[in-house]
């Protein structure tokens, strides 16, 4: 047989039930590889082993006294340290969090359980989530599987490491200008942002601007779709709610897509980015694959301009102030954060509002022209994988931030539209390594990426081609 991490999220859920693997089996499995592992790929800042076990053996007695089970009994799920845990540790990547314990669970993580899934551990992410990229002062670097030298991106870099390396059979992240999209592509996984307002933030952090959301990232995109038919769902006093889908996550994966009109662009919004030729070789690829599907590919505008760049970087400076940091912890602060925080408090109240309401405005002329679409192609980033330090090898936190801009220019309109998005990943350079791409949808319609995002994996073959890293 297969070894375990070679198995999908869904066939060690399968077999669970089908009583040929235990879940204290499928978890020693995947503890052993992380003890083992992690250190070369920087995807946990905390393992919880002995929990782990203890729900693990909760779910292998439930699975040998009842035939009514979750659908991921058994399963291995990591959490991204930017989610509550009760009673475990998160840092949010930062030192100055150093020793809080979460107090209450978040109710994604609570649904995650309730869906019979084993928490491994907490996810690496860099320090509050801020940047594209995951190197942090309480952990080692995130590191994308097919190449250790370069970066798994952020802000769930260890997330998709983790998924990418066989650490975890799939893992929860989140994304609030990119961040399951970015490792996603950098580490040749599939990943969904799912509509705002799909999955609740609640009860503590706050869904203010809508920009950010949870999500699934997975080696197939039945996984993931299994993933997000669990996580979806809503609490009292959410600010946004999603439209009901028309059809259950988990059905899209079988259902056809049919014929779709496909635009695409991938002129940056950034001034100053520039797509990389390996980049537009997987556009290209992309593009070619998706006309030989049936669907009509044709050129578009791209809906968003340069001009919302502006309002945007005004909403990040502002949102870098929202965790709390006792003044004598500052110094502690990375210098990246320092300078975010800096500006944001900085803005005044009325500018943050002048700035979303714009942004607002600037996404109801969107999507006067995405509306004429099914979906929309992009590349997800401009560049293929990055070493680690790339990001900071600059004069100053400004250049940093400028080059995060001019590396992701493509995730972020979609959090600000509040659409569906999905990172493909579909090519590999001549160095062997993954350059995604990115289709977005309707709003609401993530049944429609899901359709057409299986039958995209369908034609490649089973788990995009059978691609493995090294360290597998």
């Amino acid at each position: 047989m297969a070894h375990i991490h070679d198995l999908t999220a869904l066939e060690q859920a399968e077999a669970v039930r089908a009583r040929e693997l235990s879940p204290v089996e499928i978890t020693k499995h995947y503890l052993e590889r992380a003890e083992r592992l992690d250190a070369e790929v920087g995807a946990f800042v905390t393992l919880t082993a002995d929990r782990a076990l203890e729900e693990a053996r909760r779910a292998e007695a439930l699975a040998l006294e009842s035939t009514d089970l979750p659908p991921l009994l058994g399963v291995p799920i990591p959490i991204k340290d930017l989610n509550l845990v009760k009673d475990v540790p998160i840092m949010f990547g930062s030192s100055t969090y150093e020793g809080f314990v979460a107090p209450v669970d978040d109710s994604v993580v609570e649904r995650l359980r309730e869906a019979g899934t084993i928490m491994l551990g907490k996810t690496a992410t860099p320090e509050f989530g801020l940047p594209c990229y995951t190197e942090t002062d309480v952990s080692v670097p995130s590191r994308t599987p097919w190449d250790l030298t370069r970066s798994a991106g952020g802000s769930s870099g260890g997330a998709a490491a983790a998924v990418a390396a066989g650490l975890a059979p799939a893992a929860q992240g989140s994304d609030g200008a990119g961040s399951i999209r970015i490792p996603a592509s950098v580490c040749g996984l599939f990943g969904i942002k799912p509509t705002r307002g799909r999955i609740s933030f609640a009860p503590v952090i706050p869904d203010l601007a809508g920009l950010s959301t949870n999500g699934p990232l997975a080696r197939t995109v039945a996984d993931a779709a299994a993933l997000l038919e669990v996580m979806a769902h809503n609490q009292p006093g959410d600010l946004y709610v999603a439209p009901p889908s028309p059809v259950g996550f988990v059905e899209a994966v079988t259902r056809e897509p049919g014929r779709l009109k496909i635009g695409r662009f991938a002129d940056p919004v950034v001034p100053g980015a520039e797509v990389h030729p390996d980049v537009l070789a997987a556009y290209e690829k992309a593009s070619a694959l998706l006309a030989s599907l049936g669907h009509e590919v044709v050129d578009m505008p791209p809906p968003f301009d340069a001009s919302i760049l502006g309002e945007f970087e005004r909403l990040w400076f502002c949102f870098a102030c929202m965790h709390p940091v006792d003044p004598s912890m500052e110094s502690r602060l990375r210098p990246l954060t320092r300078w975010l925080r800096e500006r944001g408090f900085a803005t005044p109240a009325p500018a943050f509002l002048q700035a979303q309401a714009t942004l607002q405005t600037a996404t109801r002329f969107a999507f006067l022209v995405m509306n004429e679409y099914d979906a929309v192609l992009t590349p997800t980033v401009t560049q293929p994988p990055v070493p680690i330090g790339w990001f900071e090898d600059v004069e100053d936190p400004e250049e940093t931030f400028h080059r995060m801009e001019r590396f992701a220019p493509f995730a972020a309109p979609y959090n600000i539209s509040g659409q569906p998005a999905v990172n493909l990943p579909l090519h590999w350079n001549e160095e062997g390594l993954p350059i995604g791409v990115m289709l977005a949808g309707r709003f609401g319609d993530e049944a429609t990426l899901i359709s057409l995002s299986a039958q995209v994996e369908a034609a490649v073959g089973g788990f995009w081609g059978e691609r493995r890293p090294a360290i597998w």
